[in-house]
């Protein structure tokens, strides 16, 4: 009788502890829709479920008592609320609401491709930098964006100059000639200018960073063939900012600058400027600048109006000066001799102004007006050497785009004209090029699960460059977009582009422009491409962390690439493939963040019926980055890289060899301290054997596959007064 009773017991027991059920709905905080795929999680008990088609979560069998519940959903703040069990209302239906997240993994808003839709809804394939990404990576080099780009996947920073700092990025494997920089949607660094844009830009007045890696025509013309990256700049808030920030490195370096912007009611204004400054610095002990002398002066303010309900304008300017001076460390200093003579000395000056102008229709469509003007004034002095070239350059565009329930539409035309003329008796390099086109896109979205985006443009070049074009291109793109679930999606799409005949790329800059011969332009063919891509994402929770990865492939042909021989540019008899694969791994759980990226790159010549792999192209690159961050409070971060070996122009193949950085930042309310710490190894080229031939007199450089500069570490302060 005592077992029996004693068994009623433990069963009544049971059933108590087992009745109590929790039922939640789990909704977004702003736009009141319910969230699918929320979790709610108890602690104590590691028990949890995860929300429905219409947010319910329910999670049984939760014993009497208090117990702490945490709900969370990627993209959104978590919350934790507490709930003393049995509940005073049973299977009561209980909202909970989650705020959208501003950082890393909120939704983000893309505008290179014009709708202004979120990301995830795009069949273009666009990556996007956050600010949070942009303030870290400013904390590690202020003065500019080689070590931003040079980090993405598929992007690599290739030096043009072993004495001067100088150099270009290439996004799969093609020539940076191949891909287009913009600013705010603005081609400004075009041609001429193009040269000295990767060491010029400062990453401190970006809010965004988006790129595009194969072909985007449509929009932005036919230069855009390996891809295009537009450099977003920060726009003003309710809240007032003023902020400085000085920074000082181990290569003689430093940097300040300083931020300001205000929006009132009608009005607001950015406005930022920089100055830069590093001595001579020669790392290897080599008797040659591995970072240049140089001097930079820039600011570049806004202003923003806002008139009326349906008309907004933006205007701006920037202005640029810089000295730089490279070479044989003791002419730097002052002393030359009959050893002591060689020097690279580029001084530029930038002006240009950008003018946005927008005007409301109705709620679903606008008019767009944009313009940028600019002027750019470069010389560039060796012994015996000189070339000074001033440019002045335009590109004004108006367009016409709607946003509809199913379809949105982007139509309209623009005029590109760009013309360089050479000063005090310089080599005729000149040139002069006027571009007109006219472009429609349609972004379809039928069903939730499927979007095609699908655009034409046509371009008429003057003067024409040899038959068959004649300076007309048509270029056809499409892309789409498969969104299988919550978790899974596709994107695949390709199109045509072009580039017109110019002397101003990687090859020029390595060779300082010196015996370059003018280019005849109608005896040349332009470069035509085509290009596919397609990629696999996942994203989703793996326990308590979240998951997201990308896989790449591409593909793309150029044909009738020029190559410099004997001096002059000339169209190759044949064609340029590059093919190969992304990879991009990135988890998240709670305050630390796992990246790891690898790059396969194969880019071959088939030229006069032979194939040979493409210089200074390295096939496998792998990049790893392990970063703690309490939002506002503090932020450690180490990564590594690896680069392949690589075939040089010589020949002779240059070795793999990896790098690691440091970085930690101590974030307060008005103020933040950080230190970083690049290439702590001290991988150096010139470890490796002479980075030059012959005599310090006339030297005749390697092809630089590798750092120069060793290891270098930063300190500095950012001082946040609003």
């Amino acid at each position: 009788m005592r077992k029996l009773f004693l068994w009623v017991v433990l069963l009544l027991s049971f059933s108590a502890r087992a009745q109590n059920t929790l039922h939640l709905v789990v909704k977004d905080d702003e736009s009141k829709q319910s969230l699918v795929g929320a979790t709610a999680y108890i602690p104590v008990l590691k028990i949890g479920a995860v929300s429905d088609t219409s947010g319910r979560i329910t999670i049984k069998n939760i014993p009497a008592g208090k117990y702490d519940v945490k709900i969370s959903m990627v993209s959104y703040m978590a919350q934790e609320k507490t709930f003393t069990f049995p509940l005073k209302t049973a299977d009561q239906n209980i909202e909970v609401f989650l705020e959208p997240m501003s950082g890393e993994l909120a939704e983000v808003v893309i505008q290179t491709n014009r709708t202004g839709r979120n990301r995830s809804d795009i069949p273009t394939r666009i990556e996007a930098l956050p600010p949070e990404e942009l303030d870290e990576k400013g904390t590690m080099r202020p003065g500019d964006i080689r070590m931003l780009l040079g980090e993405i996947t598929g992007v690599h920073v290739q030096n043009t100059s072993p004495v001067s700092g100088m150099a270009s990025f290439r996004i799969q494997g093609l020539d940076s000639r191949y891909t287009q920089l913009l600013q705010d949607g603005l081609p400004m660094y075009d041609g001429f200018s193009g040269g000295l844009s990767l060491v010029q830009v400062s990453p401190l007045n970006l809010k965004q960073v988006e790129i595009i890696k194969g072909s985007a025509s449509t929009l932005y013309g036919g230069g855009a063939i390996a891809g295009l990256v537009n450099l977003i700049s920060k726009t003003p808030s309710k809240k007032p900012e003023l902020s400085f920030l000085i920074n000082q490195n181990t290569a003689k370096g430093t940097d300040a600058s300083g931020f300001y912007s205000k929006q009132w009611k009608n009005v607001g204004t950015t406005i930022f400027s920089s100055y830069n400054y590093n001595g001579a610095f020669d790392a290897g002990n080599t008797g040659f600048s591995a970072i240049p002398k140089t001097n930079r002066f820039m600011v570049n303010p806004k202003l923003f109006w806002k008139m009326g309900s349906k008309d907004s304008l933006w205007l701006g300017v920037n202005v640029m000066h810089e000295d730089r001076l490279g070479g044989d460390i003791q002419v730097i200093a002052g002393n030359t001799d009959s050893q002591h003579q060689y020097f690279e000395h580029n001084i530029s000056d930038r002006l240009s102004s950008q003018l946005s102008y927008t005007h409301q229709l109705d709620s679903a469509s606008q008019l767009n007006f944009k313009n940028t003007v600019g002027y750019f004034n470069r010389s560039i002095n060796q012994p015996q050497f000189s070339f000074k070239g001033a440019q002045v350059s335009s590109y004004t565009e108006a367009n016409y785009v709607r946003n509809g329930k199913y379809a949105s539409w982007v139509a309209g035309a623009d005029i590109w004209t760009d013309k360089l003329t050479p000063q005090n008796g310089s080599v005729n390099l000149g040139y002069s090029r006027n571009t007109c086109g006219v472009f429609a896109q349609n972004t379809f979205k039928p069903a939730k699960w499927f979007a095609v985006e699908s655009g034409l443009r046509l371009d008429g070049n003057t003067p024409s460059p040899a038959a068959p074009s004649n300076g007309v291109f048509l270029l056809p793109r499409v892309n789409t977009l498969f969104t299988l679930d919550e978790h899974w999606s596709s994107r695949i799409g390709g199109g045509l582009g072009y580039k017109m005949p110019d002397i101003f790329n990687d090859d020029a800059e390595e060779q300082g422009y010196r015996y370059l011969q003018p280019l005849n332009v109608g005896a040349i063919k332009a470069e035509h491409s085509a290009g596919v891509n397609a990629d696999v994402n996942y994203k989703g929770a793996v326990g308590h962390a979240f998951l997201q990865v990308n896989q790449l492939v591409f593909l793309t042909k150029v044909n009738d690439p020029l190559v410099l021989q004997h001096n002059a540019f000339v169209n190759a008899p044949g064609y340029l493939t590059s093919k190969g694969a992304e990879t991009n791994v990135k988890l998240l759980m709670d305050e630390l963040g796992i990246y790891l990226g690898y790059t396969y790159t194969d880019v071959q010549r088939h030229f006069n019926g032979l194939t040979s792999a493409q210089t200074l192209t390295p096939k496998h690159q792998l990049n790893a980055d392990v970063t703690y961050e309490i939002e506002n409070c503090f932020r450690a971060g180490v990564e590594g890289f690896y680069t392949s070996s690589q075939l040089l122009g010589d020949g002779t193949t240059g070795r793999g060899y990896w790098t690691f950085g440091l970085l930690v930042q101590k974030m307060w309310k008005h103020f933040d301290i950080f230190i970083n710490a690049e290439n702590l190894t001290d991988q150096r080229q010139s470890k490796w054997g002479q980075i030059y031939t012959g005599p310090t007199s006339s030297p005749i450089f390697k092809d630089i596959y590798a750092p120069l500069d060793g290891a270098v570490v930063n300190a500095g302060i950012r001082i946040k007064v609003l």
